[in-house]
């Protein structure tokens, strides 16, 4: 019985992983195979994916632009933010019916920790890490690695192994 029980455990998350999947294909402006959505996520129609991006609970909300690079990999419970509203200029306090639109552009084989937040007007270097649990509100270099609230670059990776992994195509 225990056995059978973990079949259909089994089958039951591989059907809503490939539900996730079809969905976010669906809904982001393009995205190219393979893609990986290990826990519910959701895009908007100004999303543009890269080859081999892995959601594992990604939340993207707002009406900027957000561009991920190739084998981008997101932790649980990531958020993408790329509206505010007008608090600064507006008719109304304390805010008004304005969205202000920032994009946010992510590059290559990129990483994000679980519950990592970004908000828009953001770009995320090539080959940066980003620590879980960080609030991500200013540009982050390449290869940096980053933590906090605001994120800041703490290290670095070690660029001459990434490249010659980014040479040899080790991507996960």
């Amino acid at each position: 019985m225990l056995k059978i029980a973990k079949k259909i455990f089994k089958l039951f998350h591989f059907l809503m992983r490939k539900t996730y999947e079809y969905k976010i294909q669906k809904e982001c402006h393009s995205s190219i195979k393979p893609i990986f959505v290990g826990g519910y996520s959701s895009v908007t129609q100004k999303t543009y994916l890269g080859k081999n991006v892995n959601f594992n609970g990604m939340k993207i909300k707002g009406h900027g632009v957000v561009k991920i690079g190739d084998n981008f990999h997101s932790g649980q419970e990531c958020l993408m933010i790329t509206s505010i509203h007008n608090y600064d200029q507006g008719e109304a306090i304390p805010y008004d019916k304005t969205n202000i639109n920032k994009n946010i552009d992510i590059g290559d084989n990129v990483w994000l920790g679980d519950r990592v937040i970004i908000l828009g007007g953001v770009t995320i270097g090539e080959g940066a890490i980003i620590q879980a649990g960080s609030v991500i509100v200013s540009d982050i270099p390449k290869y940096a690695i980053a933590g906090g609230h605001p994120a800041k670059v703490f290290k670095y990776r070690d660029i001459e192994h990434y490249e010659k992994l980014k040479f040899e195509e080790k991507f996960c």
